[in-house]
């Protein structure tokens, strides 16, 4: 069996790519600062098992709170 270093090199770009969004769109949810959080996805999706640990990680986050005024209840 052959295997294409054509092919691996695209599977690994895809990976970054769709991990980097997904990234961005859970670090929107999930932090503050969802650009540092991408980023650190793309970092890791160069190999697709750590990228995809760190998606599982981040699906697994409790959400912040966006509300930025709080009521009072009394």
């Amino acid at each position: 069996m052959n295997i294409n270093a054509t092919l691996l090199i695209e599977i690994v770009l895809i990976s970054i790519v769709v991990i980097g969004i997904l990234s961005f769109y859970l670090g929107k949810r999930k932090t503050n600062s969802p650009k540092i959080v991408a980023l650190v996805g793309v970092l890791l999706s160069t190999i697709p098992p750590l990228g995809l640990i760190y998606l599982a990680v981040l699906v697994l986050k409790n959400d912040i709170n966006q509300n930025s005024t709080s009521e009072v209840v009394g």
